[in-house]
């Protein structure tokens, strides 16, 4: 019974913070698709009819207004090609998404990347450190608790948990040992000895599965926070780009007629 509590205890705390990241996400994902639907008809529509009515004036656009003009030159006279080559590199990009080999590789360059990476380590180690206290709890001896929970670590934390099983094997504190094998941080290491000395290593590793959430939670609030202008801005910058190019030689025209 006990153990069963504990598992819905951690079956809410994750449905949480998922339903937490899929509403952090929603705005920002609805954001970009319009702004990048508005950007899309701008280059695909509006451009190319722009870019028809001011080749009759007989005048070149000049600095990016020639670029974007250009662009728009280039949709008229191959518009049901890049048509085609859209949908098919959709598909392509979709098929190539799907294979494993792809996945996997875009899941370390997710890992590698700086400050990302770090922040879903914390995500796992979360959820290892609150595994591996509900078992240590119901009384499982620490180093087939650690065998038991490898699966629910992703490959690149994998080898980290083999050294510090290697290091407990050899005499070394479990707090030492996770740190080197990179499933601790300074923080969870100084708690972690607490509860090694004190003889409450289960509860207290469920502590710091308890601190690492709330930092989570911190996380996903202040990337919420910062997001959303950021990205609004430069949804903003773009499109008013777009649409300032368009109209400057139309000024410039104006002015010459003055």
């Amino acid at each position: 019974p006990e153990s069963l509590r504990r598992y819905l205890t951690f079956d809410e705390k994750l449905r949480e913070l998922k339903k937490k990241l899929v509403s952090a996400a929603i705005y920002p994902v609805l954001l970009l698709a319009v702004g990048l639907l508005v950007t899309f008809f701008l280059l695909g529509f509006v451009v190319p009819r722009f870019a028809l009515v001011f080749a009759d004036s007989g005048r070149q656009p000049e600095g990016l207004s020639s670029l974007l003009f250009s662009w728009g030159d280039f949709v008229n006279q191959h518009a049901a090609g890049l048509a085609i080559g859209s949908l098919l590199a959709a598909f392509g990009v979709a098929a190539l998404l799907s294979l494993p080999p792809v996945r996997a590789m875009l899941a370390r360059v997710i890992w590698r990347l700086p400050g990302i990476g770090e922040r879903l380590r914390i995500v796992y180690l979360a959820r290892f450190y609150r595994t591996v206290g509900m078992l240590l709890r119901a009384g499982i001896p620490l180093r087939s608790t650690l065998l038991m929970v490898a699966d629910i670590l992703p490959l690149s934390l994998r080898d980290g948990l083999q050294r510090a099983i290697s290091d407990i094997e050899h005499g070394q504190a479990f707090s030492d040992a996770a740190l080197h094998g990179g499933l601790s941080t300074p923080i969870a290491r100084r708690m972690i000895a607490v509860g090694e000395k004190s003889g409450q290593l289960g509860n207290m590793l469920e502590s710091v599965a308890s601190f690492y959430d709330e930092e989570i939670n911190r996380l996903v609030d202040t990337f919420s926070r910062l997001f959303e202008p950021l990205l609004m801005t430069g949804i903003g910058g773009v499109i008013g780009g777009i649409v300032l190019l368009l109209y400057m030689p139309i000024f410039e025209l104006a002015g010459n007629f003055q």
